[in-house]
This record gives structure tokens, C-alpha cells and sequence, in this order.
């Protein structure tokens, strides 16, 4: 009886399959050569779905058929080799590669739906998508048996080139030898073709520009392949050197995405990556990609910046990024006006001052109140002198008095007095936003040979992106909530199918509410503090500017403004090509009050207009106290004094006898007899002293100080505790300093 079973459950597994696989056979259709499109558009929309940010073209423009005649022997070989090695005598199909499949799909595994020959290759792109699902793959395997009985392999194989995809934007072998070689495909060599077979196992990741080592080794896999098929001696083999690949920007499009939005597309198309999405999808499944981007709120960082910048010297250069703080959703990206060139909102910067408000929340977290009082005079450390601006001091000052004046001196004893105080802020940082590794700049906040951050990092010793700072100054405004700042909200393909989507973040609360909005409270003052950047209709917000100096020149060579108010942080950062000298159109120094104040205001003021104007909340006490607290600046009366007193005199006339008898008069002066009591001393009218809420020194001792001219800090910490001694407390080259 056991046996019987056993026969019957055998017979069904080869009957069952057998019979469903000939009935599909008898019922699917076959197309024919050129019947089919597998290109589409994908489209890249701003938030509100109907605005068009960019495209992402395939071919049609970058795919040229050939004919099989056009495709030299050693080219077809070596796809062969490298993806169906017994093509022309298989069924079309690979029973054992369909087994690996099903038991993949039954277990979960990623690698579900692997070795396929080049017919099925064709089928799955062409016909059936690459759905993991056991009915889909039955599909692809009778469709491709099929195939392999009505067409002849040089047809398939024909087709298949034509539409394989190879990287760089290239469908087909035609349209990938001009990528990667700048030739057409009958002009390839034997290592050229063996270089582009190599790609189609995965295109993007065996692109040599990017994975060289990877690259080579599955060329050489690709070669091997070709001699074990008789189709290349061993001697020719041994001695072929790796071919040089030209650029990926040698090829592309100069007049596709060549504004600030190519800019974005290319934070898009990682984001996708990121997500999952493949090439083969962007390119064939007519995305629809709604981006975060606003478009009122794009402009405004675009004019603000093309206007800002008219005029400037030709070497200077901007970037603008606005995060909204409730969503993590980029509203704006200005990373240059070259879509096709250097991204600088996406470049590690030094950032100076602007740090500072890190260190700040590092200090309020260790329960250190706003209200907490720091020397602001000259501080050597390790024999390097840390000193301000122009000799700047507060005398004994609130640590909020020092962020809006941008002391370098109050900070790095705040720093001094944490304990620890470069790791703790190094760790707030990365709380906030700040990632732990930034490409091109490796790991984030610290030395780079691992021994953890430094002393300068209070001033903005280390580098960030502008769309970091946007980031963490959003976590600040979204009261410590943090959410990942992110360019794609949804993506559809052309039939209806969700990829992706985003909805409603919630967010990690990685700082308390209290940390948050006391160093929002402390930044309050600072935008129209620094040269009258306060935002339009008296519209409150929290900011903080920074320079970064050019080495010990006394140069710039970073300038800074980050802020928010609660619906938007936008980051401004302004530099140059090749890391000179900043210095405006007249020739003065740039500082963080100055043109990137002026790019942030005019970014912010365009991006809120018609908006509510809306408030920070009140922050919770720290150690008692909530928020700035009511202080004023060390403030000495003027002394009084006596003037000296000079008795007024009168004039008189004289009788002088001249001759006997005849006298003449004489003029002359004689003190005034009534005005011989000398007045009481006369004072002089005071000084006004302080102005209505300018903080006051606790101290009756302080000294009176200048009265700073912006809220600037440039903080160029120099490692081990070189702050360089720029608080940004603005000069204008040496005339008067001004606010």
C-alpha cells in the first residue's frame, strides 16, 4: 500500500507539471521580433504631482538596433560566456536553474529566480517582468521553450542584445559600446566586448568607473569562459590587458537636467536605489515619482540665490536646502546651477560658528540652564590662545548672551567644563542629524585616525553638508523629534502599482523637548541681531551664522546661516571653487551676516509668504530656569566732575590824567564783584546707559564693553583647541563694525 502511494504520488509529480506545462505551451502566443517596447519614461514630480521636475529618459534616443551581422562573432561570444554558455544547444530553458528558483520561492530567499539562459533572460525583460512567483516563472519558462522552437538563436540572440540593459542609461549593445568605448559595436574589440558582457550580470555595480577590482574579476570570468568554449586561445587570453573605459559624464545628455533640478534628480535616483527599486524598473515601468520638493518654495531658494549672487566674483558659489521640520521632507535643493556638476549642498563643509548651537543643546542636556554665566575673556589651552573678534568680550556673561554675540572664548570654556565636552557634542550632533559617515568625507565629527573628536569642534572644526545642517537644526525646531530628510514621497509605476510610499513619518524623539526649545529660545534674537536678517512681518525664527577661516591667513573661506521657524530649517552655505579667499564684489571679507544671511532671508521670506506666522513653543525649565533669562551687560556710570571755574571778568573805563588837568578815559577789565562766590559744580547729563532688555552684569566689578556688531561665531576650531580666536562679531574691513 505504501508502495502503491508512493508510485501515485511519483507519477503525479512528473504527470501534473507536465500536463499544466503543455497545456500553457498550447494556449500562450509568441511575438514576434519588434513587436515589442520595453522602454518607458519615468517621470520626476514635485510634491503637488502635476509639476514637472525632471525626467529620466531611456532609449529610445539612446538605444539603436542591430542586426546580428552588425555584432562582431567575438562580441556575441562573449556573452555567451558570460551569461548561457551552452545557448546554442539548450531548449531555451534550464530545468535546473527553474529547481533553484521554485526551492528559493518556497524558502524566501533573495536569490529567488537565478540561473536563467538568454531566452529567458529576453522573456522576463520583454514579456513577463521580474515578478518572484512561481506562476510567473512557469510563464517565462513555456513562453521561452516556445520562443526557442519558432525563432532562430541568432533571433534571439539578436533581441536580446538590443534590449539587455548594461548601465549608464545604455539599452542594447550598440547604445553600451558608445557608453563605455565612444564607438559602435562592429568596432569593438575582442577585451571591449568581454568588458561589456561582464556588465549585464549587474549593471550599475560592475560598471568599471565605479567597481574596478569587481569589474575585472567577472571580466576575467568572461574571457575564461570564452577560451573553455573554444572561442579564444589561451595565449591571446594570457596576454589582454583590461581596456580604458571613458567617463560616464562623457556620455551623458549636457542639455538633459543641466539646471539646479538635474541636481536633485540625482539625490532621487539614490533614494530609489536605496529603496529597492531597480534599473531595470526606473527605465522600463514608466515611473511616476512624486518628490518632497515644494515648487513655490524651490523658487525662492533658486532666485534667492541666482539673485544674491549677481554680480559676485566668478569663483564664489551657494548652496541652499530647506527641510520641513514635521515631515523630514526636502521642500528645497540648490547644490549649483550645473545639474550635471559639483553638488555642493551635498559636499562636507567646515561649519564654523553654526556648530555652536550643537554644543549649546550638548550643554543644556547635561542640565546646564541658558542662565549658566561664562568668562568670555582670552583662554589659552595647551599653549594656544583662543580669543575673539576685534578683542570682543561680555565680560562674565549668560552662555544665551554668548551664542547671540558668537564668543569663542565662553564656549570653549563651556566645552572645557562639561567633561568630555568633544564627544558629548560630537554624539548631540549625530543625534540631531548629523550622519555618522559622509561619502567623500568618511567617518563624521571626529580625527580621522579614530581617536574621537577634538577641541575645536564647538567652533565647527569638522565638516557637514548643507543638507545635514538643514537636517539637525530640524530636529531643534521639531522640538527633538528627528526625521530622516528624504526627496521621494511616492512612486507608481505606469499600470497602477505602488513601489513606494512614504505617508505620514513619525519620527524618534532623539533629543527631550526641553534641550530643543531652550536652544531655540537662545537663537531667537539672532537673525535680526545679525545686520536686520529678522524675516518678513516680524515672523519669528531661530538661527545662527559661521565662518570658517583659510587656514592662519585671517582669510574666510566658509560662510554660513542655518535657521527655522517651525515649518521650514534651511541651511546656506557659501564658498568658493577652488577654496580661496572670500570676499565680495568690493572686495570685503564675507562673513555668515553677510551674503549668506542675505540668500537665507530672501530663501525663507519667498518660501513662507502667504503662510500663517506661527511661534516657538515655551520651553520647559532646566534647573529652574525657562528659556533666555532677563539679564544685562556689565554697565559702569559715567563719573561726575567740578569743572574747573574761571570768574567772569567786566569791563570798566578809567580817568587817566594826561596833563595836568585834563584827563581822558581808559578802558579796562576788574573782576565782577558779584561774582565772587563760586557756583555749585555743574554735572553733565548722563549717559542713557543701557537699552530696554539689554542684559546687565550681575557683577557690580565687570567693565564696561563695545557693544558687538553681529551674532556671527566663526569658530574655526584648529585641532587641538586652536579656535583661531573669529567669532564672527562682524567687521566691515575695517571701518566702524556695524550690526
Amino acid at each position: 500500500m505504501v508502495r502503491r502511494t508512493l508510485y501515485v504520488l511519483t507519477a503525479l509529480a512528473i504527470v501534473l507539471p507536465s500536463t499544466i506545462f503543455l497545456i500553457a505551451y498550447s494556449t500562450v502566443s509568441v511575438p514576434q521580433p519588434g513587436d515589442l517596447k520595453t522602454n518607458q519614461v519615468a517621470v520626476i514630480y514635485a510634491n503637488d504631482g502635476t509639476s514637472v521636475v525632471s525626467k529620466v529618459v531611456p532609449p529610445q534616443g539612446n538605444r539603436t538596433d542591430v542586426t546580428i551581422e552588425q555584432i562582431p562573432p567575438h562580441v556575441r561570444n562573449a556573452v555567451i560566456a558570460a551569461e548561457d554558455r551552452d545557448f546554442y544547444t539548450n531548449p531555451g530553458f534550464s530545468i535546473s536553474g527553474f529547481m533553484r528558483a521554485a526551492r528559493d520561492n518556497v524558502l524566501g530567499r533573495e536569490s529567488a529566480g537565478g540561473g536563467s539562459t538568454i531566452t529567458q533572460q529576453y522573456v522576463k525583460n520583454a514579456l513577463v517582468g521580474d515578478e518572484r512567483s512561481m506562476s510567473r516563472k512557469m510563464r517565462e519558462l513555456v513562453i521561452s521553450a516556445k520562443m526557442a522552437r519558432q525563432w532562430s538563436k541568432d533571433e534571439i540572440l539578436a533581441a536580446y542584445l538590443n534590449t539587455i540593459y548594461f548601465g549608464r542609461g545604455a539599452y542594447g549593445i550598440d547604445a553600451a559600446a558608445k557608453a563605455y568605448f565612444g564607438k559602435p559595436v562592429h568596432e569593438l574589440s575582442v577585451a571591449e566586448g568581454a568588458v561589456l558582457a561582464a556588465t549585464i550580470q549587474l549593471p550599475s555595480l560592475l560598471d568599471p568607473e565605479k567597481n574596478p577590482e569587481g569589474a575585472k574579476t567577472r571580466w576575467g570570468y568572461v574571457l575564461d569562459g570564452m577560451v573553455d568554449g573554444g572561442n579564444l586561445k589561451s595565449t591571446d587570453r594570457q596576454g589582454m590587458q583590461y581596456p580604458a573605459v571613458q567617463p560616464a559624464a562623457a556620455t551623458q545628455d549636457k542639455e538633459l537636467d543641466s539646471g539646479p533640478e538635474g541636481l536633485i534628480k540625482t539625490q532621487v535616483l539614490k533614494e530609489l536605489s536605496s529603496a529597492g527599486i531597480s534599473e531595470q524598473q526606473l527605465n522600463t515601468a514608466g515611473l511616476q515619482i512624486t518628490t518632497t520638493i515644494d515648487p513655490k518654495m524651490q523658487d525662492a531658494a533658486v532666485n534667492a540665490a541666482t539673485s544674491k549672487m549677481q554680480g559676485e566674483p566668478e569663483q564664489l558659489r551657494t548652496a541652499v536646502v530647506s527641510v520641513d521640520p514635521r515631515t523630514g521632507a526636502v521642500r528645497a535643493y540648490y547644490g549649483g546651477n550645473d545639474g550635471q556638476g559639483y553638488d555642493f549642498a551635498n559636499a562636507g563643509l567646515q561649519t564654523g560658528s553654526s556648530f555652536k548651537v550643537i554644543g549649546l543643546a550638548a550643554n543644556l542636556e547635561q542640565g546646564i540652564p541658558l542662565s549658566q554665566m561664562y568668562d568670555s575673556s582670552p583662554v589659552t589651552v595647551n599653549g594656544i590662545k583662543i580669543t575673539n573678534v576685534e578683542g570682543e568680550q561680555c565680560g562674565t556673561c549668560t552662555i544665551a548672551e554668548a551664542l547671540k554675540r558668537s564668543l569663542n572664548t565662553s564656549f570653549y570654556r563651556m566645552q572645557l567644563d562639561m567633561g568630555n565636552g568633544p564627544q558629548k557634542i560630537a554624539d548631540m550632533g549625530h543625534k540631531l542629524g548629523i550622519p555618522e559617515e559622509i561619502p567623500g568625507v568618511g567617518r563624521t565629527l571626529t580625527e580621522p585616525d579614530g581617536s574621537g573628536p577634538n577641541n575645536g569642534i564647538v567652533l565647527g572644526q569638522y565638516q557637514a553638508r548643507p543638507l545635514d545642517m538643514a537636517s539637525a537644526y530640524a530636529t531643534l525646531a521639531a522640538s527633538g523629534i528627528y526625521r530622516a530628510p528624504h526627496f521621494v514621497q511616492k512612486v507608481v509605476t505606469a499600470d497602477g502599482q505602488v513601489l513606494l510610499d512614504r505617508g505620514d513619518v513619525p519620527g524618534e524623539q532623539r533629543v527631550s523637548a526641553a534641550v530643543a526649545d531652550n536652544a531655540t529660545a537662545a537663537m531667537k534674537p539672532i537673525a535680526g541681531y545679525s545686520r536686520n536678517h529678522g524675516l518678513a512681518g516680524g515672523r519669528e525664527s531661530a538661527s545662527k551664522t559661521g565662518t570658517a577661516q583659510l587656514g592662519d591667513t585671517g582669510e574666510n573661506k566658509d560662510a554660513w546661516m542655518v535657521g527655522y521657524t517651525p515649518s521650514l530649517s534651511t541651511a546656506v552655505w557659501v564658498g568658493s571653487v577652488d577654496n580661496t579667499a572670500l570676499r565680495n564684489y568690493g572686495g570685503s571679507m564675507i562673513y555668515g551676516s553677510s551674503l549668506p544671511s542675505d540668500i537665507w532671508k530672501a530663501t525663507m521670506d519667498g518660501a513662507l509668504t502667504g503662510t500663517p506666522n506661527e511661534t516657538f513653543p515655551k520651553p520647559a525649565p532646566i534647573k529652574g530656569q525657562s528659556g533666555v533669562p532677563e539679564w544685562t551687560a556689565p554697565y559702569t556710570p559715567p563719573e561726575t566732575t567740578a569743572p574747573t571755574f574761571v570768574p567772569p571778568v567786566v569791563v570798566t573805563t578809567t580817568q587817566v590824567e594826561v596833563f595836568p588837568g585834563f584827563r581822558i578815559p581808559m578802558p579796562g577789565v576788574q573782576p565782577n564783584p558779584q561774582a565772587q562766590q563760586q557756583p555749585q559744580p555743574q554735572q553733565r547729563e548722563a549717559d542713557p546707559g543701557p537699552l530696554p532688555g539689554q542684559p546687565v552684569a550681575p557683577s557690580a566689578g565687570a567693565q564696561p564693553t563695545t557693544r558687538p556688531n553681529s551674532a556671527n561665531g566663526n569658530g574655526n576650531g584648529n585641532g587641538n583647541g586652536n579656535g583661531n580666536g573669529n567669532s564672527e562679531n562682524e567687521s566691515n574691513g575695517g571701518r566702524t563694525p556695524t550690526r
